[in-house]
């Protein structure tokens, strides 16, 4: 387990590992184009030369790439639908070209579909996204925190849809991952408070998704309540997770394995790496 944070790309994507390595971060996360939209800036062979150089000064190990908020699958909108098909794709093709282990993304609300018509238009969203994708990025989902008709909040959904995807396509299996987020489970009523109810929950994961898929840890805890469905991130052990929590979570055999990284407010994600750190040890 490597710890780290999402950071800024303010100046270019270079500038990502610099602020990383200013945090104490071991590894980061990124967006790699402006999460609200418009354009995405040109990943030039000099801006990748410069990307790769900073990486390597800054003792950066790992580093993924998180997709803009807008995307959704479901989207009865059909700009919105294809634009969400076509920037994924674009990011898993930047991510590769930048070197990122994983890409992972939400994906969009139902609200104006029946429950069974979005899932049906999710798998065929992704599938259409990832045909001939040949990158070294690996796709992960990631988990949300099911307010509304938001669609990917509990671990038997997100298997349903790894499962249909990769059965359309014979060059899929085993290709797509999970991004497994703290604060958005335990929103969507998975207790993860002590070590009883984190074993409980991850059993639930491996049976619905297995350990396999799960590539990432985004450690967050929550300014509400189990099963509330907000999705409102608090700085560790100051939320409705706990200390505890945490502490059970980076003893968890399948937890402990792989990388988290913090989405909390910058005003106190210093104090997260260094309590996530002291955790780990």
């Amino acid at each position: 387990m490597k710890i780290g944070c999402h950071v800024s790309i303010a100046g270019g994507a270079f500038n990502a590992p610099i602020n990383a390595a200013d945090l104490g971060c071991e590894v980061f996360q990124m967006f790699t184009r402006s999460p609200q939209g418009g354009p995405a800036p040109m990943l030039s062979a000099e801006i990748l030369k410069k990307f790769s150089a900073a990486v390597k000064n800054n003792h950066q190990s790992s580093w993924v790439v998180h997709t803009p908020y807008y995307i959704n699958f479901a989207s009865t909108n059909p700009r919105i639908k294809h634009s969400s098909i076509t920037v994924v794709r674009e990011e898993l093709e930047r991510a590769s070209k930048l070197g990122a282990t994983f890409l992972m993304t939400h994906l969009g609300s139902g609200k104006d579909v029946s429950h069974e018509t979005a899932q049906r238009m999710v798998v065929e969203g992704l599938t259409a996204m990832l045909d001939g994708y040949t990158g070294s990025t690996v796709f992960c989902i990631e988990i949300a925190a099911g307010a509304g008709d938001i669609l990917g909040s509990s671990f038997e959904e997100i298997g349903e849809y790894i499962s249909a995807v990769e059965k359309k396509d014979k060059q899929l299996p085993g290709t797509i991952g999970v991004c497994f987020d703290t604060c958005h489970a335990f929103a969507s009523g998975y207790d993860l408070r002590d070590a009883m109810t984190v074993k409980k929950t991850m059993d639930e994961f491996d049976k619905y998704i297995g350990f396999d898929r799960l590539k990432i840890v985004h450690a967050n805890d929550s300014k509400f309540g189990l099963g509330e469905k907000k999705d409102r991130h608090e700085h560790i052990g100051q939320g409705q997770i706990g200390l505890a929590g945490f502490a059970a979570m980076a003893k968890h055999p399948a937890l402990k394995v792989v990388n988290w990284y913090l989405e909390t407010e910058p005003g106190g994600v210093k104090q997260d790496l260094a309590t996530l750190k002291k955790l780990r040890s």
